[in-house]
């Protein structure tokens, strides 16, 4: 079975354009080959989506299930644990490990308006985390 370290890894060996179908892949949850060219920048043609998704089939990073005449494509690997090992692995290259400097960055960026629910369920995310790590919430 696929881990996410496996066939998701932020600098695995995906292609720009792999990784493009498999971000969108990711997105939306499932996806048939016209669907991924409808939101590719500069689509190729049909054929060469085609041939992107049989490759990402086998390496193991996408599957397919039939619907009729067509093929529709999903991840192979779950979505939360992609995420969870590209965040793994941006706070640990570009943050020095440091989650505190990451959510930093984010709180900074010009259009990230948080409103007072928002903070309110930030702290609330942060005492859950630091109680399930035997932390304490002060």
């Amino acid at each position: 079975m696929a881990t996410p370290h496996d066939s998701e890894s932020p600098t695995g060996s995906l292609s720009r354009r792999e990784r493009q179908v498999m971000d969108i892949l990711h997105r939306r949850g499932e996806a048939t080959v016209a669907e991924i060219m409808a939101e590719l920048p500069d689509p190729p043609t049909y054929s060469a989506v085609r041939s992107i998704v049989r490759i990402l089939a086998e390496k193991g990073t996408i599957r397919f299930r039939e619907d009729g005449p067509r093929y529709v494509y999903y991840p192979a690997v779950d979505s939360d644990a992609v995420r969870e090992t590209a965040l793994n692995h941006l706070v640990d290259t570009y943050f020095g490990g440091s989650p505190e400097l990451a959510v930093t960055a984010l709180l900074r960026r010009n259009d990230f308006g948080l409103d007072a629910r928002d903070v309110s369920r930030l702290r609330e995310a942060i005492a859950r985390a630091r109680h399930s790590e035997g932390g304490t919430d002060a």
